[in-house]
């Protein structure tokens, strides 16, 4: 009850006391009525707060607020009074509130709302005032029989004019007895009923028992499978907007947000206690990965699909988790090749809605897409064999590990110490999964060419009796990791499991480095590629140092080279070069040997058919032969392969030049000035041409050839020899 002050009740009286405007005066049945009814609004007197309750008082409030004791526990005491105490603090603050708005509410709108409170005042205690009356007009009706003048002075004038004294009365009447025989048939009517109310009890009591032995029966076998799945590793948990609802996280909680709530599904109870999988809004067809190899507009290798479908008679709900999950994996996989190459489009790799492809090499392209799993596409495509379904079963197979790599990568950094709390946000970086497979596939690609390259013109310049030579180091990061540490250690806690570091050693630029030696025992050569496919890498380059002491100086220089082209023209021009200055020594060591070099079965058959033919000066006239006597070579123009021999006796310079391929190696010699002077015989006859002769090596040719040494050692002579 709220204690009213003195002052305020005082106040009420007086608004109270003031007539309504347009209002009759009282009555003076209703003044009579008023003296003898008094309003109490006087406080209560209460007894001093100091004063402590009896026991039974206690015991009869907390009856009758609590019920029994058995309801009153410490907690729910104490949630009580951490519930008053919030409603305090918060009427504390609805009081402040009200406080502030009422300074700021305008003195009209206090005087407009007290008169609004009057006024309802006022009508409730005339409405309570009408219905005393009522009341009263009703008693003194009922006593006017017995006590006519005692209640005529209590009834109102209208109750007077309306109804006479004495016509309302009470009486007491008694009930008549009933005969044995309805007695009888109320007994037995009521034994009937509750034999009829006890029959359908039973009956609905062995309903319930029945249907509780089949609740109870489908709930063992639903907690049963839910045990069995705990017991096999699933994570069971609650359902985050159905907290009555378990659910077991078939997903991966690496993954991104989106895939990681799909990842949870329902556990609902079927009508016979099974387990039923809901999963939510999903894709009714479910979908797999596959790898396409695609040569010269025609697909050429294909991956096999993943069967995501159960088998007739595999229907376990384990089975379908791992179904689900692997539905998943495959969505996730996707999605992450599709995010990570949206930030690789310079280095080639496409993006086109369900399509994702790149170049794996000079001629063969690898395609990436989703393909739904009906009967059609397993037998069409399972069945059908190409040349290259082992690449694309590699890049297939790569993804998905790659995938289960960065899954673990991921959770063990949010295992570790989170970092300290910035305002920046964490970035989200995408997974790297194309990225290790092109940079595999263009780096292999780009060793290939060179090793090709360098073996076909190492071939070419052994077959003209040269010595040169190459090593091939192939990606000397990726490196097998030391097996006899899988476990770790409890001194080294942070080492990675033998797998883990297998595949790290991938996702590092990769770098080769190819080894060689030019044309002279001292000069060399060093090749590094180095591919690195990231937003910031610049794919595959080259690096190549040289080393070359032919000439008056040694030399060495570096360059780096994004294309094939530039490379191979630099390794040919370095070849010419030192060629160039290997010649003169060539040609030296030739002439000054004892014994003439070799010559074989068809060079002498050469010799036999050729005819001996006057050699004629620059001025037509005849010249008798003489000893021949190697002229010196000197180098005009390394850069082109250009070699002068200056013959001081017959007045006139040999031009030699060297023109250097992959597959072909090519010399041709000229005298300046005048025509061919030699008799060359049949069998240079077609190669001379204007006074040039001509010979080559070639990697494709066949039979015996000269070497560049015994044809040097024939060129430098004076005079052109018939062993040509």
């Amino acid at each position: 009850m709220h204690r009213y002050h003195r002052t305020d009740l005082q106040e009420a009286l007086e608004v109270l006391e003031q007539p309504k405007p347009n209002q009759l005066p009282p009555t003076p049945q209703a003044v009579k009525m008023e003296e003898s009814f008094p309003l109490p609004l006087r406080p209560f007197i209460q007894k001093s707060a100091r004063e402590p309750d009896s026991l039974p008082i206690r015991i009869a409030q907390i009856n009758s607020q609590r019920g029994s004791f058995r309801n009153v526990t410490e907690q729910s005491l104490q949630a009580e009074i951490d519930a008053q105490r919030a409603r305090a603090a918060a009427g504390l603050e609805a009081e402040e509130t009200e406080e502030t708005e009422s300074q700021e509410v305008k003195s009209t709108d206090r005087l407009e709302q007290l008169f609004k409170s009057r006024a309802e005042i006022v009508d409730f205690v005339a409405q309570a005032h009408a219905e005393a009356n009522y009341a009263l007009d009703l008693v003194s009706l009922l006593i006017s029989k017995y006590t006519p003048r005692q209640a005529e002075i209590s009834m109102s004038p209208y109750l007077k004019q309306k109804a006479p004294l004495g016509s309302l009365g009470i009486d007491i009447i008694k009930t008549p007895e009933k005969t044995e025989s309805a007695q009888k048939e109320i007994v037995d009517l009521s034994r009937g009923w509750k034999l009829e109310t006890f029959d359908f009890a039973a009956n609905k009591l062995l309903q319930a028992a029945s249907r509780l032995e089949q609740e109870v029966a489908a709930e063992t076998k639903y907690w049963a499978d839910v045990l069995s799945i705990k017991e096999k590793g699933w994570k069971i948990c609650r359902i985050p907007r159905e907290r009555q609802t378990l659910g077991v996280q078939c997903g991966f909680l690496e993954a991104t947000p989106t895939l990681r709530d799909r990842g949870l599904a329902a556990l609902r109870r079927g009508d016979g206690g099974d387990l039923i999988l809901d999963r939510g809004l999903q894709p009714s067809q479910p979908r797999s990965l596959r790898v396409r190899v695609q040569q010269h507009d025609q697909i050429v290798g294909c991956s096999k699909l993943i069967s995501l479908e159960l088998a007739p008679g595999d229907d376990t709900i384990e089975h379908r988790i791992r179904l689900a999950r692997d539905v998943l994996y495959e969505e996730e996989l996707f999605h992450e090749l599709n995010r990570e190459a949206r930030t690789l489009l310079q280095h080639g790799i496409q993006s086109k809605e369900n399509l994702i492809q790149f170049q794996a090499s000079d001629n063969q392209q690898i395609l990436i897409d989703m393909v739904g799993l009906d009967a059609y596409n397993i037998s069409d495509l399972n069945q059908q064999e190409h040349a290259e379904d082992a690449l694309a079963e590699a890049v297939a197979q790569s993804l998905r590990l790659l995938l289960s790599h960065a899954h673990r990568k991921k959770y063990r950094r949010r295992a570790r110490i989170p970092p300290p709390v910035t305002l920046k946000r964490r970035p989200n970086p995408e997974y790297s999964l194309i990225r290790p497979i092109v940079s595999y596939l263009q780096h292999k690609s780009a060793l290939q060419w060179l090793r090709s390259f360098l073996s076909t013109i190492t071939r070419t310049l052994q077959l003209a009796g040269l010595k040169c030579k190459h090593d091939v180091s192939p990606l000397i990061f990726v490196r097998l990791p030391p097996m006899n540490k899988t476990i770790p250690s409890p001194s080294e806690p942070d080492t990675l499991p033998f797998v883990e570091r297998l595949v790290d050693t991938f996702l590092t630029p990769l770098e080769s480095i190819v080894t060689g030696t030019f044309l002279s025992p001292t000069s060399n050569f060093k090749i590094r590629i180095v591919t690195n496919i990231s937003p910031n890498g610049y794919g595959t380059e080259f690096e190549i140092a040289t080393n070359m002491t032919s000439g008056s100086r040694t030399k060495s220089s570096s360059s780096r080279f994004g294309l094939r082209d530039d490379l191979q023209q630099l390794l040919l021009h370095r070849f010419t070069i030192d060629l160039v200055y290997l010649i003169p020594t060539l040609a030296w060591d030739t002439g000054t040997e004892s014994s003439p070099p070799p010559i074989s079965s068809q060079q002498k058959q050469e010799q036999g058919q050729a005819q001996v033919q006057t050699e004629q000066t620059h001025f037509n006239t005849p010249v008798q032969p003489r000893a021949s006597h190697p002229t010196p070579w000197t180098p005009t123009s390394p850069e082109n392969g250009e070699l002068v021999a200056s013959s001081p006796t017959q007045r006139r310079s040999k031009k030699l030049n060297i023109d250097l391929r992959p597959e072909r190696l090519t010399i041709q010699c000229q005298w300046l000035g005048a025509g061919l002077d030699a008799n060359l015989g049949e069998a240079l006859e077609s190669m001379a041409r204007g006074g040039n002769v001509i010979y080559s090596w070639s990697d494709d040719g066949g039979g015996e050839e000269k070497t560049l040494q015994s044809v040097m050692g024939l060129l430098s002579q004076s005079e052109t020899r018939p062993e040509l």
